[in-house]
């Protein structure tokens, strides 16, 4: 007993499938997809802490049509174990620690007031408009672009390259978007490495900048390989959860209205954690063992897969009170959206951040939104978003 990924009313609402998985055990087969799935908290906290759990990368095949997608996940922070990931993590956080994020904390907020503006003022003159288009798709965008340094004028590149690449990251997809995929990290690679050169020419105040010239304490530096993987996940992985964060949660908040009138500056950091735990942005996260591994009584072979579905653990009874009710205000709050251990998300910080803009200045200056129609959700099962999602003003 699993599910089918691919079935239109398994994606519109997994949350029923998931519990009745954990009630019949935590970890299941899941034929399908070839892999073991760990559907309770506490399984999945284990798959995410387990250190013979491992991100160990496996070449796309055929390799020379998957030259691009490859590099980038074969350098990434993501996908490596230590010692690499160690030297990776602590390069990347040094950058990161010179003060980027509260930099840019006045600046979000500054954008998604603009956002909001444009949003609200197609309302009145439409009668609606899509949350998607105008706020929760270019918001973590110009963000990731404004970290990086990328020039205004190349930002539009931007989320069309990391749509198509995180299309790969489904099980089963047709060798034509696979292509596209391939096509769109060829550019993206090519664009960065133009990037990072003129970074080493001309520094600036910006996060390429600082990760072309820091060292660990041994002088190691950043590969330009690694440097480009970096640039990458931090857009896909930040543009991605963002996005879906913000599209699912104030979905969710339209359809119960008395968690929406309840927001406000004291209950806002509470609200976002509730928002990523109640329809996770990323369903599953895949780990493969390095040694016999036992989570909750399944064993996993050296060079078998086992995928935490967080969304499953984001519900579970025994860690969540009501977890199928949502509570902006939920004090005690453990999911695992950002992940757990070694891999914890670097970019979270940033990411509440952005959210938080975009809730709070969309509650101030729409109050009376509410859905104009249905929202169009997107087919993927991995990465759990709308296509659009319509507002009006019901004030």
């Amino acid at each position: 007993m699993t599910f089918d990924q691919r079935d239109p009313v398994f994606i519109a609402d997994p949350y029923p499938a998931f519990a009745a998985l954990r009630e019949a055990g935590e970890v299941h087969h899941h034929e399908q997809m070839g892999v073991a799935v760990a559907v309770s908290h506490a399984a999945c906290s284990a798959v995410l802490r387990h250190r013979s759990l491992g991100r160990i990368w496996s070449d796309v095949k055929p390799v020379e049509q998957f030259m691009s997608f490859n590099l980038l996940h074969r350098n990434s922070l993501l996908e490596n174990e230590p010692p690499t990931h160690t030297r990776l993590r602590r390069l990347v956080a040094a950058a990161f620690g010179r003060g980027h994020v509260e930099r840019l904390r006045p600046w979000v907020a500054d954008l998604a007031d603009r956002l909001v503006d444009e949003l609200v003022a197609k309302i009145e003159d439409q009668g609606q408009a899509d949350l998607l288009a105008h706020v929760a798709a270019p918001l973590p965008v110009e963000v990731i672009a404004e970290l990086l340094g990328v020039p205004g004028q190349d930002r539009y590149l931007l989320q069309p390259w990391s749509n198509s690449i995180v299309k790969m990251y489904e099980y089963g997809l047709p060798a034509e978007q696979q292509q596209v995929a391939e096509r769109a990290a060829t550019e993206f690679v090519a664009y960065l490495r133009e990037l990072i050169a003129l970074r080493r020419k001309n520094p600036g105040s910006d996060l390429v900048s600082d990760l072309v010239a820091v060292t660990d304490t041994d002088g190691a530096r950043l590969t330009e390989d690694e440097l480009v993987a970096t640039a990458v996940l931090l857009l896909m992985a930040g543009h991605e959860a963002t996005v879906n964060v913000i599209g699912n949660g104030v979905y969710a908040l339209m359809q119960h209205r008395s968690q929406w009138e309840r927001l406000s500056p004291s209950v806002m950091p509470t609200a976002v954690e509730e928002l990523i735990r109640y329809d996770s942005p990323l369903q599953l996260f895949e780990r493969t063992a390095t040694e016999r591994v036992e989570i909750a009584g399944h064993v996993i072979e050296p060079g078998e897969k086992i995928a935490a579905l967080l969304g499953a653990a984001a519900r579970d009874p025994l860690v969540f009170e009501n977890p199928d009710t949502l509570d902006v205000g939920r004090e005690k709050n453990q999911h695992l959206g950002f992940g757990m251990g070694i891999h914890y998300c670097l970019g979270a910080p940033l990411a509440r951040i952005e959210v938080e803009a975009a809730l709070s200045s969309l509650h101030r200056k729409l109050p009376g939104a509410v859905l104009a129609e249905e929202p169009n959700r997107r087919a993927e099962f991995v990465i759990r978003g709308l296509h659009s999602l319509p507002l009006g003003n019901g004030a």
